[in-house]
């Protein structure tokens, strides 16, 4: 009884194997890849921060805090839409695609390459977004452009810093979709 099992096992499995090919990665079209992001200016060029925007930096153990002003403010804008691999099938996006969210990530660099912080040090950082042309992106090749302003404070005490700046979006059918960009600022 267990030879004969087997052998129906064996027997079964084969049809399937012989029909289906693997798929090759490189065939497959991803959303990042029909999300074209650019940046202008591109390196960005950080100026002192002006303009009272402070951090707290907790001290704790009966100490007071410290409000310490940021030492860099960076302007940039982004201009984002989505290119002809979106009505790939394999990207299977439904027109209109809504920007649901923007989050900024300030690391510090060295030659453009992220350098953590040692010692318990964090970078601290906060930003706004002064202009945006909208939030939907309406059909392939219709940009929507978004003006960044981000102030940040480095262990470092440097300008030079990695942003990452990620939109994530919803399309007609509920999908969900991610792209991030790394903004390079000069040192």
């Amino acid at each position: 009884m267990k030879r004969w099992l087997g052998m129906w096992i064996v027997v079964l499995a084969l049809p399937a194997a012989g029909c289906q090919s693997p798929t090759d990665p490189d065939d497959l079209v991803q959303f990042d890849d029909a999300a074209d992001v650019t940046v202008v200016p591109s390196p960005v060029i950080a100026d002192t921060a002006t303009g009272g925007r402070t951090y707290r930096v907790v001290r704790g153990n009966n100490q007071p805090d410290d409000i310490l002003a940021y030492d860099w403010h960076a302007v940039f804008t982004t201009s984002l839409s989505l290119n002809n691999n979106a009505s790939n099938k394999d990207v299977d996006v439904s027109f209109p695609i809504r920007i649901t969210s923007t989050t900024v990530v300030v690391k510090q660099a060295s030659g453009g390459i992220v350098t953590a912080p040692t010692g318990g040090e964090t970078e601290k950082y906060e930003f706004v977004i002064s202009a945006s042309s909208g939030n939907s992106v309406a059909a392939i090749n219709t940009p929507i452009t978004t003006t960044f302003e981000v102030w940040y404070d480095l262990p470092s005490l440097r300008r030079e810093a990695v942003i990452t700046v990620s939109f994530a979006f919803v399309d007609k059918d509920n999908a969900t979709f991610t792209k991030t960009v790394d903004v390079t600022v000069a040192p």
